[in-house]
């Protein structure tokens, strides 16, 4: 999964009004290349030995966090968020003082970026500090951030400011395309929190803001918590898979994979029964998306959401879900058919194919016809073999390496984080990705990438170098082994990494849509993208070697593991319709015609297919429903994007540095800086359709192009 800020206008961006990019001379012409360090060491190394950790430093000076000064203690948090805050109201003043013209949008950005320094970084100290001092004090950081962002979205003296720049249309002509673009987000931001309104709707419609973020964190908490049942109700023979309370026995989650189909049952059941705080919750946060979508000028929640992404509006979003449904639902008979068979064979007595059924079934069916034990592939996967892989891969397509940078004493929080140093050959330092990678106690489990800094053009002509963490969950190294990742840790390594490229490479102007600050259905675009390297064997062929022996991962291995992974890929994605298509419903026209219960079981038996279960709500357990909000398409949308581009560049030559350097000045470089239909027709050279998307889609569950390749060889 993508990671950015929460906060709104002035904090960082996980959505965007599509700005149009201004072209790269003028900003490249001012980046000095960065010189070269010589304590670099090769990044294979240094994830294959176990850290050195301070010892090396121990009379150097304690540097804070990210080399942050003030954070070396907890303590500095306050300081940093003091020293923000100063900085934020001085440049208030600016923007209201100043002129209406281009400065009036750097000061904004500058004003953006000061805040997110303090709290991106806060943002991620909170959740995965190992120190509680640490996080309560980034916790506090967010808080007190999070209330000058409000201020700042109902400032009517600042929004004026910009809307003097905007109403100005010979002004507006001046602006280079990127800054009138910027601008134009801000000014977005400010009219989603309805600064424009008169006194009393802007006060409601901030209340209906602070409304929401409280509806979310309930509802968010929620959706994880247990259910229990009094002991007896359960059959006896399988209650030692629950954990017991007393008479009760407590469900904490689907058992998707219990081969036992009475647990499954139950856990499915239980976990899914309906509570009425959780469901009272949900309607309250529709209903008040809705009203405040209608406030500030929107139809529904779902036509606030989706502007300046791919898909622009809900009714582009509902045609691309209905025509996918309709191509997919031949293959998604099939593939329950094939469960359905699997199902009789171990259980002749119940073959009716179930919604808690696919998941285990699917899996049966691949093991038994591929054989791809995740041990058999663990020993050609060393974590230092996989980074080794990414660095020659990003190397041969962008020019890039990657070399592991020994960290100052405090700047990282763990000893085992390591910290990577993103050198281009021409361009020099492009910035830096800190790796927590292992296991620890108290550490959250999602695979995440976070910004830390944004790049931005400074005003002396230098470039802020990005910086972000990748956070994964891979196990340590043993005395006997180095970190051995199975194929899907292998392939969300490759994911977080394409984030972080992303990151690395959206060299904009502006820190206000740097990077992965861009629209949810483009960002995603990036990561999926090398989830097609990962799986291809000209790429793997490169690193994948046994850490003992040193043999090479046999081809037949990586064709077996590609071919499993078509085994009911239609059910699997005909049920993220389903997700996608209930999101767009509950966001879509208000108030509601049913319950969000009735709307569920119609919309599983339109898109879906298998039966909806009576007195279950598993929309009350849909976590999506809070941060994605009306987009939870764009993971389809995102991956039908990424296999175009991999068939249009990459699928005849995975290292084809023509095609690198193009997807680069196309889609890379300009993170949310510039439309982004633009930037998708810039690398395919067309303008693809909805059609397009759902062949895309399709088409990936057929005969795999990796092995048809390598077959022909």
């Amino acid at each position: 999964m993508l990671c950015v800020g929460r906060l709104g206008g002035f904090g960082a961006r996980a959505a965007a009004l599509p700005p149009r990019w201004a072209g790269q001379g003028s900003l490249q012409a001012g980046i000095r290349a960065r010189r070269v360090s010589t304590s670099w060491s090769p990044v294979g190394a240094a994830f294959n030995v176990k850290p050195q950790g301070s010892r090396l430093d121990l009379f150097g000076e304690r540097r804070g966090l990210f080399g942050v000064p003030e954070l070396s203690a907890p303590e500095g948090f306050h300081i940093a968020q003091e020293k923000a805050l100063r900085k934020t109201e001085l440049l208030v003043d600016r923007a209201c003082s100043t002129p209406p013209g281009p400065q009036t949008v750097l000061i904004f950005d500058e004003l953006s970026d000061s805040l997110c320094r303090v709290a991106d970084l806060a943002d991620f100290v909170k959740i995965a500090h190992p120190e509680p001092a640490f996080r309560e004090a980034a916790e506090e950081a967010c808080r007190s951030i999070g209330t000058m962002v409000e201020k700042l979205n109902t400032n009517v003296d600042l929004y004026q400011s910009l809307q003097k720049l905007l109403a100005d249309k010979k002004l507006v002509d001046s602006l280079d395309p990127e800054t009138r673009r910027v601008a134009e987000l801000f000014m977005f931001d400010f009219e989603i929190s309805g600064i424009h309104l008169d006194k009393e709707k802007r006060k409601r419609a901030v209340d209906l803001n602070v409304k929401i973020l409280d509806l979310s964190s309930t509802f968010l908490m929620g959706t994880n918590f247990p259910n229990k049942i009094e002991k007896h109700l359960l059959p006896e023979h399988i209650r030692h898979n629950f954990t017991s309370a007393g008479d009760h026995i407590i469900i904490d989650g689907l058992h998707a994979e219990a081969p036992d189909d009475l647990v499954r049952e139950a856990a499915y059941k239980i976990f899914l029964y309906p509570n009425a705080g959780q469901l009272k919750c949900l309607e309250e946060l529709l209903s008040s998306r809705d009203l405040l979508a209608k406030l500030v000028g929107y139809s529904t929640f779902s036509h606030r959401a989706l502007q300046g992404t791919i898909a622009k509006n809900p009714e582009t979003v509902m045609q691309f879900l209905e025509k996918l449904s309709d191509k997919l639902s031949e293959r998604t008979l099939k593939d329950f058919e094939m469960i359905r068979e699997m199902k009789m064979k171990l259980n002749p007595q119940n073959c009716e194919v179930m919604p808690w059924d696919p998941p285990y079934y699917s899996g049966v069916i691949r093991a038994e016809r591929y054989n791809i034990e995740p041990s058999l592939y663990c020993p050609f996967f060393s974590l230092g073999a996989c980074m080794e892989g990414l660095n020659i891969l990003l190397n041969r397509l962008l020019g890039i390496s990657l070399y592991a940078e020994q960290p100052a004493k405090g700047e990282v929080w763990s000893e085992d984080v390591r910290k990577l140093a993103v050198v281009h050959e021409s361009e020099g330092l492009l910035g830096y990705i800190y790796c927590d990678f292992f296991q620890r106690a108290d550490k959250p489990h999602q695979d995440c990438h976070f910004t830390i800094r944004g790049g931005r053009l400074k005003e002396d002509g230098d470039y802020q170098l990005p910086v972000v963490v990748l956070m994964l969950n891979l196990p340590r190294s043993s005395r006997s082994s180095p970190t051995l990742l199975t194929p899907g840790m292998m392939e969300n390594l490759f994911h977080e990494m394409g984030h972080a490229m992303h990151s690395m490479l959206g060299r904009t102007r502006y820190q206000h849509v740097t990077g992965t600050r861009c629209p949810t259905d483009f960002a995603e675009v990036p990561s999926i993208l090398m989830e097609y390297f990962a799986n291809d064997y000209r790429v793997v062929n490169q690193f994948a070697r046994h850490y003992q022996t040193g043999q090479p991962l046999p081809k037949n291995m990586v064709s077996r593991l590609c071919e499993s992974k078509k085994v009911c890929a239609a059910a699997d994605m005909q049920l993220q319709v389903f997700y996608a298509a209930l999101d767009q419903i509950y966001h879509g026209k208000h108030p509601l015609r049913n319950s969000t219960t009735d709307i569920l079981k119609e919309t599983q038996e339109k898109f879906y297919g298998l039966p909806y279960v009576p007195n279950t709500a598993w929309q009350l357990r849909f976590s999506h429903l809070v941060g994605y909000g009306a987009k939870y398409y764009s993971y389809l949308m995102s991956r039908a994007v990424a296999s175009m581009v991999w068939k249009e560049c990459f699928l005849q030559d995975p290292f084809n540095r023509a095609a690198g350097e193009r997807y680069r000045r196309e889609m890379l470089a300009h993170g949310g800086g510039r439309e982004p239909m633009l930037m998708v027709e810039g690398v395919l050279q067309k303008c693809p359709s909805v059609d397009d998307f759902v062949s895309a889609l399709v088409s990936d569950l057929d005969l795999d192009f990796e092995t048809f390749l390598m077959d022909s060889e």
